[in-house]
């Protein structure tokens, strides 16, 4: 058949999913009725939704979110929890990971900051944002062990590279001299550079004293908390099942 080596190609270009549609094509006499620059219209759209896509899957899947499932959608805006719709809506945007912002987001445990740090993560994504998610006790063992092997000025410049990184459950424990400098490392490297995202049960005002350090806590509390946006959850923990 004529189209075979046309097929052939356009597999060749890795246009494998415009290839198919364009072959299906021929089942659809709407289709077939339509004229060409319509048809070629529809088989652009197949390829680039099924990159769309492809792109998604690959960004959550490096991303390794704590709640893979977690959305915008998903978010509940119940009274109790004090939650600002019009600044979520405004995050949901992504306008703050474009403009190199931080988002800071506190609360009693179980009030649902990972949901909402890992929705907005979640959308980033969907964006086509790049992002590295961990829980802080977990990245400061990570570099630890980066630092021992030779890998830390890698490990520092795949952090410093993603759009947007999460740092969920920071000011859980206490933190050693080392843990305060890396923390530091990570952020110095991406201020007003990339966006980050910080979950915390401690409210941000506290954190200079936690840090203890007056200097580095100068250091980290002006590059996080300056004209960052906030948010700050309240209410019952919902992990808990209602009272009767």
């Amino acid at each position: 058949m004529l189209r075979e080596p046309t097929v052939e190609k356009l597999h060749a270009m890795r246009l494998r999913v415009l290839a198919s549609a364009w072959l299906e094509q021929d089942k659809l006499p709407d289709v077939l009725a339509m004229t060409f620059d319509e048809r070629l219209a529809l088989l652009v759209d197949a390829e680039a939704l099924a990159r769309e896509n492809a792109r998604l899957t690959k960004n959550l899947k490096d991303a390794k979110l704590r709640l893979s499932n977690a959305c915008i959608e998903g978010i509940d805006f119940a009274r109790e929890r004090q939650l600002d719709k019009s600044l979520v809506r405004q995050l949901a945007t992504c306008r703050w990971v474009e403009e190199h912002q931080t988002v800071i987001i506190t609360g009693a445990t179980g009030t649902g900051k990972s949901y909402i740090a890992c929705a907005l993560a979640h959308q980033a994504c969907r964006k086509g944002f790049r992002v590295f998610y961990r829980r802080v006790p977990r990245l400061f063992d990570e570099l630890r062990l980066a630092r021992a092997d030779g890998t830390y000025p890698r490990l520092l410049a795949r952090i410093a590279r993603t759009d947007v990184l999460v740092l969920d459950d920071f000011a859980i424990g206490p933190l050693t001299e080392e843990a305060r400098r890396d923390l530091l490392e990570v952020l110095e490297d991406r201020y007003d550079l990339r966006a980050t995202l910080i979950t915390s049960q401690l409210k941000h005002e506290r954190w200079h004293d936690f840090l203890a350090d007056p200097t580095v806590a100068d250091a980290i509390c002006d590059r996080v908390l300056h004209a960052g946006h906030k948010l700050a959850l309240h209410g019952p923990s919902r992990r808990k099942p209602p009272k009767d």
